[in-house]
């Protein structure tokens, strides 16, 4: 971290800038920030740095979309994210940067391809009446208070119970900790789980917030969090303000299934990018 590049700099003030739209607007992009930080930086060091800019941007989520967090889906994905989180310090203590970025791609690879078969599962099991149904009240949906909570339930769409909350908590809760990464696997459960733009901002703002605030203390003890991370962090903190603006402008003016593709298509090229780096 001593001899980053100006164009180095300037890539981490990009990346900077997309966590802050990715908090508001689009919460898979954010693995092309921590694709970004992983090529610049050291791929360990680089989650103490990224670290404090991710909860700066989850400070400023949970302030435009606080109204809109599904509690129930919260409560029940923090026990899973916990065994997750342990299992990924666990696996930092020994775990090289090659190993890291290995693991972390190969994982949002894998779960996007899981969450695209179990939706083509519940599109042809609700027909294509319901399909377009879906379609039409996601387009129709901008109002503030539209899309709280799941359109399922409190259990979500088919086949996203507690089950698969537990399966998708503890990769969320590996993935953040190992990488930061957890926004895509979190990503993939919400919209399996039917979530509309607002109620998936909403809930996703929370989650992350307790969640990498919860993470310091082991970032700190692993020796990820240090002077030298805080004070790269305090040159980048600055481009998170404008990504979340122009994020919040954003947000509105994208329907639900576009919404639905860029959140899969970020979090494919976020995996491609841990993978091929």
């Amino acid at each position: 971290m001593d001899s980053i590049s100006l164009w180095q700099l300037v890539a981490l003030a990009a990346a900077s800038t997309l966590v802050g739209f990715s908090k508001t607007a689009v919460s898979g992009a954010n693995t092309i920030s921590l694709a970004v930080f992983a090529a610049v930086l050291p791929a360990r060091e680089s989650t103490g740095v990224l670290l404090p800019i991710l909860i700066v941007g989850d400070l400023l989520a949970v302030t435009v979309y606080r109204r809109h967090a599904h509690w129930p889906t919260l409560l029940r994905l923090f026990p899973a994210v916990a065994v997750g989180v342990v299992a990924g310090t666990l696996f930092l203590l020994w775990a090289d940067d090659a190993a890291v970025r290995t693991s972390i791609g190969a994982i949002l690879l894998f779960m996007t391809g899981v969450t695209l078969w179990r939706r083509r599962l519940a599109e042809k099991e609700s027909g294509p009446e319901a399909r377009k149904e879906s379609g039409s009240e996601g387009e129709k949906e901008s109002g503030p208070e539209a899309g709280t909570g799941p359109a399922a339930g409190d259990e979500g769409a088919p086949g996203t119970g507690r089950a698969a909350a537990r399966g998708y908590g503890v990769l969320g809760g590996f993935t953040t900790m190992v990488a930061n990464a957890g926004g895509p696997v979190m990503s993939l459960y919400l919209l399996s789980a039917g979530f509309r733009k607002l109620g998936f901002l909403g809930t996703s703002a929370w989650f992350f917030l307790i969640l990498n605030v919860s993470k310091v203390p082991f970032s700190v003890g692993l020796g990820l969090i240090d002077a030298r991370s805080l004070l790269l962090d305090a040159c980048l903190l600055l481009f998170v303000l404008p990504g979340a603006y122009l994020g919040r402008v954003c947000v509105d003016r994208i329907n639900q299934r576009v919404f639905d593709r860029i959140v899969i298509g970020a979090t494919v090229i976020g995996g491609l990018q841990l993978l091929l780096i």
